[in-house]
């Protein structure tokens, strides 16, 4: 059981240490839409969904949508014209848009004082 938990906690260590960097950040210096889903995405491995949501707010309904999408393709759920993978889709778009715009508002009200 604690070898479980070691090896656990050493593949998190690992893949924490090989998170992909984002070239719009590095050309930029500014976040681009998706910074911050690895690090979410690692906060709920971790069992930290409230670090996880305050990192990237869109990561959950994100995973959601590839799950109900992998559900999908297997059980063919939505049938009728894609209308539940268009309207969830809108959402997740809607979530990633708005805390952007956040995201950006806060920074730059930061950067001016």
């Amino acid at each position: 059981m604690i070898y479980a938990s070691y090896s656990r906690l050493g593949f998190i260590h690992w893949l924490q240490g090989h998170l992909l960097p984002c070239p719009f950040k590095y050309l930029t210096g500014i976040d681009c839409p998706g910074c911050g889903f690895q690090r979410s995405v690692m906060a709920l491995i971790q069992g930290d969904f409230q670090k996880s949501l305050l990192l990237y707010p869109a990561a959950i309904p994100l995973i959601l949508f590839f799950l109900y999408g992998v559900a999908d393709v297997i059980f063919k759920l939505d049938t009728d014209k894609a209308v539940v993978k268009k309207t969830v889709f809108m959402i997740n778009g809607s979530i990633v848009l708005i805390s952007y715009v956040i995201k950006m508002c806060h920074l730059y009200n930061h950067v001016a004082y």
